[in-house]
C-alpha cells in the first residue's frame, strides 16, 4: 500500500504513538508485508525468529517490538505491538467507509459494460470496458476490474485476508487494506471468492479462467492464460505462473510457486513449489506418471503377500 502522499517518520510514530530511531522527516512511502515490501515502505516484525529477515529486507522502516541495531540508511519505530499498531496504520490510511448505494458514487464504470440487479459495486472500484457483472455479485471497495471481463453470479471479490494472531483472548485479526486486480479478458465463474491482499494487491492475470466455487487467498497472484477447474482452494500469497491448468479440487499451501504450463490433476494437494511444464498428481505432490506407478505397485501388495504365504 503507497501512502497518498509522502509522510515523515514523525508523522508515523505520533499515529501510533511510538518512540522511533532516525530523523524526524525521514520519508516514508507506504507499508507492506515483507514478501512484497518495496523502498520507502513500513515493514512489521513482532518475533525474535524473523528480526534480522525483516531488518534485511527492502523495506526502509521496521515496525519492531525491541530496540536492536538499526542497519545503515533505515529507521526503526519501536512498538510494544507492531501487529496492533501496523493495523492501525492501516485503519488510518484505508479506512472501511459505509456505502449506503448498489453503485457507489466513487465507483468508474466503462462502457458498454452491464451490472445486473442485486450487485454491489463499492468505493473506488473501477471496471473496464465490455464487461459483464451478474446478479449478486459483491465487488469491494477500490477493486480493479479490466476490460472484457464476465463476473458470473453470487461471486465476492476483496473480502478480507484469513490472517489472525492468537493471543489468549483469541484471535486478532490483522486488518485488509490491499486490493483485488483483474486484468482483461478474465471470467470469473459462479460464486467465487477472491481475497483482497493484506496490504498489497490479489491479482488474476488476462485471460484467466475460472470455474465455480473457487477459492483465490489473499496476495495471491495467477499469471495470464490460467484455467482454474471447480473447488479449487487457493491459499495465500501463493504465485502461479503463465498457461497453468489446475483441475479440480486442488488445494496448495501458502507461499508456493507452481511453474508456467504445469498441470494439476484433480484433488491434489500442492504442499511445496512445482516446476513448470510437468503434470502432477496427488498428495503429497508429485509428477503424475511417478505417482500413477506407485499406485499401480500398491495395488499388487496383496497378490505379493499371498505368493510369500505360498512359499
Amino acid at each position: 500500500m503507497k501512502f497518498p502522499t509522502t509522510f515523515s517518520l514523525k508523522q508515523i510514530a505520533d499515529i501510533i504513538s511510538c518512540e522511533y530511531v532516525g530523523q524526524d522527516d525521514y520519508p516514508v512511502l507506504g507499508m507492506n508485508e515483507i514478501h512484497v515490501v518495496e523502498k520507502g515502505d513500513i515493514v512489521f516484525v513482532d518475533h525474535p525468529k524473523y528480526y534480522d529477515k525483516a531488518l534485511q529486507s527492502k523495506a526502509s522502516i521496521i515496525l519492531i517490538n525491541k530496540k536492536v541495531t538499526c542497519p545503515d540508511g533505515k529507521a526503526l519505530l519501536l512498538s510494544d505491538d507492531p501487529f496492533k499498531d501496523f493495523n492501525k496504520l492501516t485503519t488510518f490510511f484505508q479506512p472501511f467507509v459505509p456505502c449506503s448505494q448498489s453503485i457507489a458514487a466513487t465507483a468508474q464504470i466503462g462502457k458498454n459494460t452491464v451490472v445486473q440487479p442485486n450487485s454491489f459495486i463499492g468505493n473506488n472500484v473501477v471496471i473496464g470496458d465490455n464487461c459483464i457483472i451478474h446478479s449478486n455479485v459483491s465487488i469491494y471497495d477500490n477493486c480493479i476490474i479490466g476490460n472484457n471481463v464476465t463476473i458470473h453470479a453470487g461471486s465476492v471479490l476483496g473480502a478480507d485476508a484469513f490472517y489472525y494472531k492468537k493471543r489468549p483472548e483469541g484471535f486478532d485479526k490483522l486488518i485488509s487494506g490491499g486490493r483485488v486486480v483483474l486484468k482483461d479478458n478474465v471470467d470469473i465463474g459462479a460464486l467465487c471468492t477472491i481475497d483482497r491482499g493484506v496490504t498489497g494487491d490479489t491479482t488474476i492475470g488476462f485471460g484467466t479462467k475460472l470455474d465455480n466455487q473457487v477459492h483465490v487467498g489473499h496476495d495471491t497472484v495467477i499469471g495470464e492464460k490460467c484455467l482454474i477447474a471447480s473447488q479449487t482452494g487457493i491459499a495465500g500469497c501463493v504465485i502461479i505462473e503463465d498457461e497453468v491448468t489446475l483441475w479440480g479440487q486442488v488445494g496448495t499451501n501458502s507461499g508456493i510457486t507452481i511453474g508456467s504450463k504445469a498441470v494439476i490433476m484433480g484433488q491434489t494437494g500442492v504442499t511445496k513449489s512445482v516446476k513448470g511444464g510437468r503434470s502432477y498428481f496427488g498428495t503429497p505432490i508429485e509428477e503424475s506418471r511417478e505417482k500413477l506407478k506407485q499406485l499401480a505397485y500398491i495395488k499388487k501388495i496383496p497378490e505379493i503377500i499371498k505368493k510369500m504365504d505360498k512359499k
